[in-house]
């Protein structure tokens, strides 16, 4: 603790020199340095630097040590404090809390609370050199580059593609070499999940279904392992997906099945993981048109496409060793004289024949022609994602996704992946309780709503996407409550979030590393 009057000349230091901790100068040019820092492990000890810190410390001759604890109250996790001067190399250095250094596996929140400390310091620290105008930052990897480069990456992101008036670009970089192939997997992990929130915030006309394919097929065409088929509505007339073909009337926009082929297995014939998202690009509700208010929100409702695809990109950026196949059929839901009515009864791919009392709960329909089709791969693992129901939003809020699954080898891979990626997950049941609802239908096999309307919304849509189902292995991702994000994941911009992009692509590689076949 410093003396009374060793803390007044401390509090001078800051007050007069330029680098002190004074408000930030602008256009301060050169690089930043985003710098971490652990909070005391005991109350009112001394808070502690990374190694980072360390060698930058000793290389100013220790004084950012000394600004650090004079210059006002310990940093707490998440909080900055920026110095001006200190290297000339570094024009400002921000030093920003990471929590505990010792802070791991949390079981109660179902993450790892050192990365998610790591992933929302960076962001802060980058957005504040972003907020300087300097254009090139240095991160430190505070014992975890993935997590450091997943934050500053995801940090920065921000959709401003059709305004003039754009934030400066930051480049990141990491800080020292020791930890760079970590850093550079985070910077992929990162671009993967920018790439969903990119796809799900442009506007609906700016992203059709054959922009979005055409979008997609642009990332993945420098992959010689990778095939990309964008097939158009003859081709899903002869698929006989009459189900999709319903909903895509519609529109004016024609429907597209996307379908990716990436092989990066050992073997071509190496059954391959099946990722298939739900593809609206922009969901009216049909003829049960929806309340205009928040509508516009509904241009991601291709989000469960869009982070599938875009965990295939990173998938194959990383060059996993496994196969994957990824289906997103892609149509608009229009009210038209040609839409869907309530009662109408469609037919889908595998002959089930289903009565549409809710022309909005079009997705399902979709996902049951793509998870029939998906059963000719001979998978190994068939995993679904889709901003399926508002009442998923209801039970979990924004904190996890969703899962159905028939399968608990499946559930852990997934779960052990979120964990890892902070992108939580949660599992929600698949009861016949459940099934019984969707399948009383007094014209057809099927209802595409539970007859109890509101109740368990959630669990019927699962159990209606289960009558399509004959795999062992296959989990529905419900992810309607991740699509968005306010302010609940810091290092997250307020808007579409690309969730849970990093935790498939974590899953597709922990499957692709797993000794044990699923059959």
């Amino acid at each position: 603790m410093l003396l009374p009057g060793v803390r007044g000349a401390a509090s001078r230091l800051c007050r007069d020199l330029p680098l002190a901790c004074r408000g930030c100068s602008r256009g301060a040019g050169g690089k930043g340095l985003v710098l971490g820092i652990y909070s005391s492990e005991k109350d009112g000890g001394a808070a502690q630097l990374t190694t980072a810190g360390d060698a930058f410390d000793r290389l100013v001759s220790g004084r950012l040590r000394e600004l650090v604890s004079t210059c006002g109250p310990p940093l707490k996790k998440g909080k900055t404090r920026v110095f001006h001067g200190l290297h000339q190399d570094f024009p400002s250095v921000v030093v920003v809390g990471l929590g505990k250094k010792n802070a791991g596996i949390n079981d109660q929140e179902n993450w790892n609370e050192g990365k998610e400390n790591i992933r929302a310091a960076v962001a802060v620290g980058c957005r504040q050199i972003q907020d300087l105008e300097i254009p090139c930052v240095e991160v430190d990897p505070c014992g975890d580059a993935q997590a450091a480069a997943e934050g500053a990456v995801l940090g920065l992101h921000e959709y401003n593609e059709l305004k003039q008036k754009k934030k400066p670009v930051v480049t990141t970089q990491l800080h020292g070499s020791a930890e760079s192939e970590a850093w550079q997997k985070g910077v992929l992990y990162a671009e993967g999940q920018n790439l969903a929130r990119y796809l799900m915030e442009a506007p609906a006309n700016y992203i059709t279904p054959i922009k979005f394919a055409e979008h997609i097929e642009q990332k993945l065409k420098s992959f010689s392992n990778v095939k990309v088929h964008i097939r158009p509505e003859a081709w899903i007339v002869t698929q006989q997906m009459g189900a999709f073909l319903s909903v895509a009337k519609g529109s004016a926009e024609p429907p597209i099945f996307l379908e990716i082929h990436y092989s990066g297995g050992a073997n071509a014939s190496d059954r391959p993981l099946v990722f298939v998202g739900k593809g609206v690009t922009f969901d009216s509700g049909g003829v049960s048109l929806k309340p205009s208010s928040g509508m516009d929100a509904m241009r991601a409702d291709m989000g469960g496409a869009a982070t599938v695809c875009s965990a295939i990109v990173t998938a194959a950026a990383l060059n996993f060793p496994l196969n994957i196949i990824g289906l997103a059929p892609l149509c608009e839901n229009m009210p038209s004289g040609k839409a869907n009515k309530p009662g109408d009864v469609v037919r889908a791919k595998n002959g089930k024949t289903i009565q549409v009392y809710n022309t909005d709960a079009e997705g399902r329909l979709l996902l049951a022609d793509a998870l029939c089709y998906a059963h000719s791969f001979n998978a190994r693992a068939i995993v679904n994602a889709a901003t399926l129901t508002g009442a998923m939003d209801v039970a979990l809020g924004s904190a996890a996704t969703g899962v159905f699954t028939n399968s608990s080898w499946l559930w852990n891979h997934l779960y052990e992946a979120s964990v890892v990626t902070g992108d939580r997950v949660w599992r929600m049941p698949l009861f016949q309780h459940y099934t019984k609802q969707v399948t009383d239908s007094p014209l057809a096999d099927l209802s595409n709503i539970g007859k109890y309307s509101r109740a368990g919304g959630a669990c019927t849509a699962a159990a209606f996407l289960k009558e399509f189902v004959t795999a062992s292995h296959w989990a529905h991702l419900d992810i309607a409550g991740v699509m968005s994000n306010k302010d609940e994941v810091p290092y997250l911009r307020k808007g579409m979030a690309g969730r849970p992009t990093r935790t498939l692509v974590e899953f597709a590689a922990r499957l692709s590393q797993d000794s044990h076949n699923a059959t």
